[in-house]
């Protein structure tokens, strides 16, 4: 299915979209609730401002991202890698 172009709020609900792509899409202010996103990849992504509760990080990878305020349960992450850096040189 091709929705190129569309410019109006779409509610997608019990729906399976898995090997779909989203390329030059604007997700801002999108919620995504009780959604698998396992085995996915985002390159080139804005999260800026984005919150993450109650979501299963097992085995995700972050490379190459720019960390500036990120927290993990309220401590940021910054700290974190300059604490281990600095315990591991």
């Amino acid at each position: 299915m091709d929705i190129s172009g569309l410019t109006e709020e779409l509610r997608v609900n019990d729906a399976n979209l898995s090997r779909s792509t989203f390329e030059d899409v604007n997700l801002s202010g999108s919620l995504f609730k009780n959604t698998r996103l396992t085995t996915v990849r985002f390159h080139d992504v804005d999260l800026t401002n984005t919150k993450l509760t109650n979501v299963n990080l097992t085995q995700v990878e972050i490379q190459d991202c720019t960390l500036t305020g990120m927290k993990i349960n309220g401590i940021l992450v910054e700290e974190l890698i300059a604490l281990y850096k600095s315990r591991h040189t």
